[in-house]
């Protein structure tokens, strides 16, 4: 996981996990127990925090907290419930993401709760706790050791009243969520939840939903597809919100040009269209500069296109990587013409991906179809 750019020399890790965050958590604790060690609790932490990793510092939170809170389980959850904060504002319906230092006291549940005689109390923790910060990555590990009981009791939560948690019943049981462990469960056995929650009329439940289906989508299309379609039969979501949902699902598979995608979004796979003057400039350019794309197309009848370009990046063995890119989505009439301009910076610093000086190829792409590729040099960068 990259946290930190060179050049900017901006920090994740330090932004979420440091002093201030750990002097509150530990104020949270000494406001609900003058027993207990606050002091203590962050001269352990902070001995050495800076060294650490961002996930590896809220596994190291976590293993402090234990020498400061009961040694019986049962005890050291009540004790972190009732350190919590109030819940995160009921009546926002996105974006609101909680305070990242909770994830520590997830981690907690997760190396000292999860024996069968703990799993209701564990999860009842787990379902404070995700209404101050999402427990989408502790869950998971009840999901695998406990998927009968645990699965029947995210079957409650989707219904339940508070959006962070309908939201962790998609976000926790999605196949390849982000920075976390693949499930042991079959990619399709969350579905049923997402039947009731495709319908939540929370974009920040909605959002999780389409991400859900997109990772479905890698290995089984025609599941994602079978269930858009039935949601579409159901019509229990707003129209508006349900082709967002249908967009957001589809968009790795609109990439891969999936004619069943395709077509579902109401775009033909096989467009009849004629791109020409299709240009990129400069032929040769640095990191922090950009290159811009430029070409024509002509519709020889009604179409409803997408427009991406695939860059194929140079990796550090020679190799390249494809990456696609949005430009627009536009509809052109029968004989109708429109010139699409599109600039790409080349980030010298970016968090996610380094630069590699060759030469990189570039691909118009329509409907998933590559219509031409142009290449450009990258240079000015030590290896």
């Amino acid at each position: 996981m990259a946290t930190k750019g060179p050049s900017a020399g901006f920090s994740l890790k330090d932004q979420l996990f440091n002093r201030d965050r750990v002097e509150y958590l530990a104020n949270q604790f000494r406001s609900a127990d003058d027993d207990f060690d606050d002091k203590g609790f962050i001269r352990d932490v902070m001995d050495s925090l800076v060294e650490l990793e961002l996930k590896q510092r809220i596994v190291h939170i976590a293993g402090s907290l234990e020498k400061y809170l009961a040694d019986d389980y049962a005890t050291a959850a009540k004790q972190i419930t009732a350190a919590l904060p109030p819940p995160l504002d009921p009546n926002r319906t996105d974006d609101d993401f909680g305070d990242f230092i909770f994830a520590a006291l997830g981690e907690f549940v997760v190396r000292n709760g999860t024996a069968k005689k703990h799993l209701k109390l564990s999860l009842r923790t787990l379902k404070a706790l995700t209404q101050r910060f999402s427990m989408e990555d502790a869950i998971r590990t009840f999901i695998d050791q406990h998927p009968e009981v645990t699965l029947a009791e995210l079957q409650k939560w989707s219904n339940d009243k508070n959006y962070h948690v309908r939201r962790l019943v998609s976000e926790g049981t999605r196949p390849l969520l982000p920075w976390s462990r693949r499930l042991s469960i079959d990619p399709t056995t969350p579905i049923p939840f997402l039947d009731t929650l495709h319908a939540d009329r929370a974009r920040y439940v909605t959002r999780s939903v389409a991400n859900h289906l997109n990772d479905i989508s890698k290995s089984q299309p025609d599941v994602v597809l079978e269930t858009l379609r039935r949601w579409k039969n159901l019509d229990r979501q707003d129209a508006q919100e349900l082709q967002w949902i249908n967009r957001h699902a589809l968009r790795t598979l609109v990439k891969q040009g999936h004619p069943g995608a395709l077509r579902f979004l109401g775009f033909n796979p096989q467009p009849k269209i004629e791109v020409s003057e299709f240009q990129l400039t400069p032929p040769v350019v640095s990191p922090g500069q950009a290159i811009e794309l430029c070409f024509t197309v002509t519709a020889d009848r009604s179409e409803a296109l997408i427009v991406d370009y695939v860059i194929e990046f140079v990796k550090a063995n020679g190799t390249r990587s494809p990456k696609v890119h949005k430009i627009k989505q536009l509809r052109l009439g029968a004989g109708e013409s429109c010139v699409v301009r599109k600039r790409h910076l080349l980030r010298a610093a970016a968090t996610t991906f380094r630069l590699y000086p060759g030469t990189h190829h570039v691909t118009l792409q329509i409907n998933g179809k590559p219509q031409g590729t142009r290449s450009f040099e990258l240079i000015g960068i030590e290896t």
